[in-house]
């Protein structure tokens, strides 16, 4: 089958494709099948109905890409956001999307210098991606015009409605054009998303994009925080940890699998790959190696995975963190370890995963070097004993015995050794793994459904802050009050705990989000 052949039949064009292939993509997600061609061909507007993960943004951005007249001097698309951390996952997506495509794409939020916004905004753009606060100001000083936008994306309408940011939509869209076509995302229809959708869409068709039910008895799911760049070192040390591992390790993109599946063989591990690139005849073959453990790793894209169910499988890893985890969380046994490497940017992924989970995700720290030569060393020992007690040495007696006239019996046994075993016993397999923290790395904004009009000033929110969690208050930044509602930023394992305590003490109200 010809490679992106499903993307293909979606209607994309070739440059698209060619920015799909760079991206190591190979088949679209249901919510991309669902959207993709109308988007292309009709003429109505789309609710869809999605969850977080799913592929959304490609969903409607090679759509919109594909749309845009690069010759326009006006704003083509406007996609509004809850927050500023999504508006720059989108915006860094769009990007890579559009390929060699001409198309400018702007990104605003708050918490970015006003004069840079303005200063890039009369450079021109064909797309703007934002939060509805931000956008909103600036249609107010009149630097941002949408009366001419052909497409308009709401987002994750639901937690925009959830943070209080509704009313700032309602105005945004009546700042636009009544022609546009519109595109509304949200996880659940709260009646006032439901309002919305019938005062500023009219006619339009829902696409409802569910996951399967979770396993509810998931055990022993774990997570590592691992800079990129040693993402691989990470994965032989958990490897070389486990007496037997028999695991599927999960990539995003071909790309990505064909490289993790080649460094693992060229240092001796036992390792084949799965995707869409391997032949029927090669993945059944693969398979069958696999079940009977002749090999016992097995990497793969998530899609060249979907029919594989193997049996008491030690570990199930995700070497990025998935779009949709429920590949991933599908093939997991009451026995089996599932990990997942964490890097700092992903860290906001990993809080979806652990809902989507239902229950925690335990961070570990990586083995050590050290730790490691012991345990290899200890089952070399295992091994040689096992053979002496087998008495299946016969043969090699007599050699033995001749070695054993002029030389100390402990020499000729590290000679031996090193001879037999020096490239698993050497230290110079591993590479120095940079320790990680995301809270070094990363942080996060709050939501507080408390405002000026609940008496809540600076001072109070800090105190309050301070008094119920003991986090260090200088690290909290970007305080903003507003009427209803406020925002805080902080560090992610701050972020953990100011939420765990306010939860705690609020109960059901859950004040923070």
């Amino acid at each position: 089958m010809e490679k992106l052949y499903k993307f293909r039949k979606l209607g994309l064009s070739e440059s698209a494709l060619q920015a799909l292939k760079r991206m190591g993509f190979e088949e679209p997600t249901p919510i991309q099948e669902k959207v993709i061609p109308i988007l292309l061909k009709g003429k109505g507007n789309i609710i869809g109905r999605a969850q977080t993960g799913m592929g959304k943004t490609a969903a409607f951005g090679l759509p919109l890409i594909e749309k845009i007249k690069e010759d326009s001097k006006d704003i083509q698309a406007l996609i509004l956001v809850p927050t500023r951390e999504l508006a720059v996952q989108v915006l860094r997506e769009m990007n890579s999307l559009k390929g060699e495509k001409e198309v400018q794409i702007v990104c605003i939020y708050g918490g970015q210098s006003m004069e840079q916004q303005l200063r890039r905004l009369k450079g021109g753009m064909d797309i703007v991606v934002g939060t509805p606060e931000r956008i909103l100001d600036h249609i107010n000083r009149k630097s941002l015009n949408f009366k001419k936008i052909s497409y308009m994306v709401l987002d994750e309408a639901d937690e925009m409605l959830n943070m209080g940011f509704i009313n700032d939509v309602e105005e945004i869209l009546k700042s636009t054009n009544a022609k546009k076509r519109m595109l509304l995302f949200s996880a659940t229809m709260p009646a006032r998303i439901l309002s919305l959708a019938a005062r500023y869409m009219g006619k339009h068709k829902t696409m409802t994009v569910k996951r399967k039910r979770f396993t509810e008895d998931l055990k022993n799911q774990i997570y590592f925080e691992v800079n990129a760049a040693d993402k691989f070192e990470a994965l032989c040390r958990i490897i070389d940890d486990e007496d037997e591992f028999y695991g599927l390790i999960f990539c995003r993109t071909r790309v990505d699998v064909d490289s993790i599946t080649r460094k693992l063989i060229d240092r001796g591990y036992d390792a084949d790959a799965i995707h869409g690139d391997v032949s029927q005849y090669q993945r059944e073959r693969i398979l069958d190696e696999f079940k009977k453990k002749r090999i016992n790793i097995l990497i793969a894209t998530d899609v060249g995975a979907g029919d594989i169910h193997i049996e008491n499988l030690t570990h199930v890893m995700s070497y990025s963190l998935p779009r949709d985890s429920e590949p991933y969380i599908n093939r997991l046994g009451k026995e089996t370890t599932a990990i997942t490497f964490v890097t700092p940017i992903e860290y906001r992924k990993l809080i979806f995963a652990q809902r989507a989970a239902r229950g925690d995700i335990q961070k570990e720290k990586l083995p050590e070097v050290k730790d490691l030569m012991k345990l290899k060393k200890s089952r070399i020992k295992a091994k040689i004993i096992e053979v002496i007690k087998s008495e299946d040495y016969g043969k090699y007696l007599e050699l033995a015995q001749e070695m054993l006239k002029r030389r100390k019996a402990e020499k000729v046994l590290a000679a031996l050794i090193k001879y037999s075993l020096h490239d698993e016993l050497g230290e110079r397999g591993y590479t120095e793994a940079t320790d990680v923290t995301v809270d070094k790395k990363g942080k996060t904004r709050l939501f507080m459904a408390l405002g000026k009009a609940d008496g809540l000033t600076l001072k109070k929110l800090v105190n309050s802050i301070k008094k119920a969690t003991k986090v260090d208050v200088k690290k909290i930044e970007d305080v903003e009050i507003f009427d209803k509602f406020s925002f805080i930023t902080a560090p992610f394992l701050e972020a953990e705990v100011i939420l765990k305590s306010f939860r705690r003490k609020k109960g059901k109200k859950r004040p923070i989000r």
